[in-house]
């Protein structure tokens, strides 16, 4: 199993693109109206032309759209929403070999907030590289924990399963993999476990969200149930799956320290080398943290715990935290006194070593064009809903979950899923006598374990940016993915017979 060898991952993306334009040959056409509020007096209703609608509660409930008015006007929902009952046939669009070719290209253009936040990051890393304040504070902090190498482990999988079940940390948490890769590569594990600490955990807290604005609040209020409804289950959901995951990686993390040939990357990469700097940590002498280095990591800490902050209660997003990456690249460079000429030159070599990562980003975002260019996307969901409809209530939640993990594989944005399908899957909670926090519940649980692999997801820049084949990842993370697959299965079953 696994022997023979993955191609690169844009290669990946692009034979999931052609998949995606050959469905769209072979599948009917069709989608669903949507409802938008752009914060005028009207709804507007995307159907073959646009329709203004009274802005009411009763325009609501006259289109079975189980949403409160003030959810909109809140600005809780800023997505179209899909309308129920509304699916209906369009003529065939199918995709050739220009859209197949122009996919990416527009993804990119989608992805471009996102791609220029990767550019920075990788422009901010290299600056800071240039002071030596990394390699030397990370050889202080490898001696410092000296045989607690596995709390490293520990704490920082439930930080960032944390950060992703809380606020939705997905994007910003590849700003860490620089930081993250020499620590553990110098604690004697493999590149797969700053993979599993910092994608491993911002994925699973998809599926453990508690509060998670971007998914669980979203999604809650398309379907028409309070956020807080469910809210202690999925705390009991964070805390179990939570302690699956670092179990897991621990157990890896032992083995392979122990016996490296163990390590899937050495059996499926063989000697691939770190992007970053390596450490050297054999020496015993006790070294101390000169001031100036002090302060420039603290500048380098800070500027994370800022990007954190800002995110979290003062609704930053890409161009702020852009922005921050790229102060704190000039006040480094100020303070070591980095002539301007070598700042601009190591500030472009950083950017251009995250440049493949920026394209994976884009291309895989050209999957999603195609199929919404092919009108497909409310084909797939239509049909779904149809087959799950008529069912008994575990067969229709545990069916759903299995339906949301297909879903993921062509929608990776948690948003983006929640108000495409949880206006027509809240509306057949009620035919099939399933409570509607087992819906949202569904599509957190069957999105939470399929972002561990969707290419159209981060786990391909993700790999590209430590030097992992998608091959060693998908051996190491499989049978953690069928252990969350039966926990979520039974939580569902649990949730629909309370």
């Amino acid at each position: 199993m696994f022997t023979r060898k993955v191609p690169t991952p844009i290669t990946v993306l692009m034979i999931v693109t052609v998949i995606a334009a050959i469905a769209t040959w072979l599948l009917p056409a069709g989608q669903y109206n949507t409802l938008s509020y752009k914060g005028d007096d009207s709804f507007t209703i995307n159907s073959n032309g646009t329709i203004q609608l009274p802005f009411t509660q009763h325009t609501l409930d006259s289109l079975h759209i189980l949403i409160t008015i003030d959810k909109f006007k809140n600005g809780d929902i800023r997505k179209p929403v899909s309308i129920p009952g509304s699916y209906h046939h369009l003529p065939q669009n199918g995709q050739g070999i220009i859209d197949v070719l122009q996919a990416p290209i527009k993804g990119i253009y989608d992805t471009i907030d996102i791609i220029l936040f990767i550019l920075v990051i990788g422009g901010f890393v290299n600056v800071f590289y240039q002071t030596g304040a990394m390699e030397k504070g990370l050889i202080y902090l490898s001696h410092r924990m000296k045989g607690k190498e596995k709390w490293l482990i520990i704490i920082l999988t439930f930080l960032f399963s944390f950060a992703g079940s809380s606020y939705g940390m997905a994007e910003e948490a590849l700003a860490f993999y620089p930081l993250m890769v020499p620590l553990f590569l110098a604690a004697g594990y493999d590149l797969l476990i700053p993979v599993a600490v910092i994608f491993g955990g911002t994925a699973l807290g998809t599926l453990s969200s508690f509060s998670d604005p971007f998914s669980t609040i979203i999604a809650s209020n398309a379907a028409g149930v309070k956020w807080t409804d469910g809210f202690y289950g999925r705390l009991l959901m964070f805390v179990v799956s939570t302690a699956v995951m670092i179990i897991y990686i621990v157990r890896y993390a032992n083995k392979t320290k122990k016996d490296p040939t163990a390590s899937f990357v050495y059996r499926y990469d063989r000697d691939i080398k770190s992007p970053y700097s390596t450490l050297d940590v054999n020496t015993d002498t006790k070294m101390k943290l000169e001031r100036k280095t002090s302060l420039l990591l603290l500048i380098f800490l800070f500027t994370f715990l800022i990007m954190i902050a800002g995110v979290i209660f003062l609704g930053w997003w890409l161009l702020e935290m852009s922005t921050l990456f790229l102060a704190s690249s000039i006040t480094i460079a100020v303070l070591v006194r980095m002539q301007e000429k070598l700042f601009i030159e190591k500030f472009i070599k950083g950017a251009e070593s995250l440049l493949s990562v920026a394209f994976i980003v884009g291309i895989a975002r050209g999957v999603t064009v195609i199929l919404n260019q092919g009108y497909i996307s409310g084909t797939i969901l239509y049909y779904s809903a149809q087959f799950v409809s008529t069912m008994p209530p575990i067969l229709f939640i545990v069916l759903l979950l299995i339906l949301y993990n297909i879903f993921t594989l062509f929608i990776s944005s948690s948003s983006g899923m929640a108000v495409v399908t949880m206006p027509i899957m809240g509306s057949l909670a009620i035919v099939a006598n399933v409570p509607g926090r087992e819906i949202v519940n569904a599509y957190l649980y069957g999105m939470g374990i399929m972002m561990f692999i969707t290419p159209t997801g981060l786990i391909l820049p993700s790999l590209a940016l430590v030097n992992v084949s998608y091959k060693a990842w998908l051996r190491f993370i499989y049978p953690l993915m069928l252990i969350l697959f039966l926990i979520s299965a039974l939580f569902l079953t649990i949730g629909v017979k309370m």
